[in-house]
């Protein structure tokens, strides 16, 4: 009867220990399939926030184009009011030449009313073109934010990236693990069902016992 009673007790330290290390296997498999779960988590996020700058990226990118060519637009159009301005003034030496050198005062009205017409034509170029360089300025200053800008998203765009492997392998790795322990708990609570039924069985035998004895 001691002895059975002495096997009761180891019974049921072994069976502690099963249920200790069962709850154990239950607890570490939680934890790998939560990390598992974060890291996918992570990236759907990242994947998310790189489509999201990446429509980013094409909106700057086509705002970028239309600047660009609103420039070189502006640039012809100074150019062409350049050459136009280089030629008027030609032309007003030209006048000039022909007020020192008329032969009467007919030919002189007509050159000094060419040459008030050029002055004005000349005055009009000259302005149109601080303008154009002004919008050009303005322009070329816009131009150089938005390309920082895109700049900036297409850098976040790659350390998002860049973080993508890790988490990729963090979630596999988490899955093996987890799947390692799915096994390894299998064998764990059979263990304890192994010593659960041992240790109802022999309490079964000791209650026989009693009975008997009664």
């Amino acid at each position: 009867m001691a002895s059975l009673e002495k096997l009761v007790i180891q019974l049921r330290k072994k069976k502690q220990e099963a249920t200790k290390l069962r709850a154990k296997a239950e607890e570490e498999l939680k934890k790998y399939r939560s990390a598992e779960k974060r890291s996918a988590s992570g990236i759907v996020s990242i994947e998310k926030k790189i489509d999201s700058e990446k429509e980013n990226v094409s909106d700057v990118s086509s705002v970028l184009n239309q600047k660009t060519s609103q420039l070189e637009s502006i640039g012809r159009l100074v150019a062409t009011a350049e050459e136009r301005l280089t030629r008027e003034r030609e032309a007003i030496e030209n006048a000039q030449q022909e007020i020192e050198f008329a032969e009467n005062p007919e030919e002189k009205q007509n050159a000094e009313a060419r040459l008030r017409s050029l002055s004005d034509r000349i005055e009009e170029l000259v302005s149109e073109i601080k303008n154009r360089q002004k919008t050009a300025k303005k322009i070329t200053d816009e131009i150089a934010n938005f390309s920082t800008m895109k700049s900036k998203i297409t850098s976040t765009i790659q350390k998002q990236s860049k973080s993508k492997p890790t988490l990729r392998e963090a979630m596999v790795t988490s899955r093996k693990s987890a799947e390692k322990l799915v096994k390894e708990l299998e064998r764990r609570i059979k263990a304890e069902e192994s010593a659960k039924n041992a240790l109802d069985k022999v309490s079964s035998k000791i209650r026989r016992i009693f009975g008997k004895e009664t």
